[in-house]
């Protein structure tokens, strides 16, 4: 192999590293939901199916304390901007009416 084909393959190499050094830099998990509709949460009058009508499929399911939760997360890390995050936590009583939700976001 020539000194010039060398070259071109080291920096073809070192071009390949930094664009995947770029990119390992940021990350996003979960998905994005209109957080201008929480404001119309009513706890005891919304339904379930308000609920995802609103926001769409939760991004995640479970039980807190034996209360059926849905979880609306997005979180956009990067090592070169500030990590910006919401998150919606909506839990629901046994009749599928909210009981509480609560909502955080980071400062934009």
């Amino acid at each position: 192999m020539t000194a010039q084909k060398m070259s071109l393959a080291k920096s073809f190499l070192v071009t390949i590293a930094l664009t995947a050094l770029i990119l390992a830099g940021c990350a996003t998990v979960g998905q994005v939901f209109p957080d201008a509709a929480v404001k119309d949460i009513v706890i005891g009058q919304t339904t379930k199916t308000t609920i995802e009508k609103m926001f769409g499929q939760p991004w995640r399911t479970g039980l807190e304390n034996g209360t059926e939760t849905w979880t609306y997360g997005h979180y956009r890390y990067s090592v070169f901007k500030k990590t910006q995050s919401r998150d919606l936590v909506v839990r629901f009583n046994k009749n599928g009416l909210v009981e509480s939700y609560a909502y955080s976001a980071t400062p934009k």
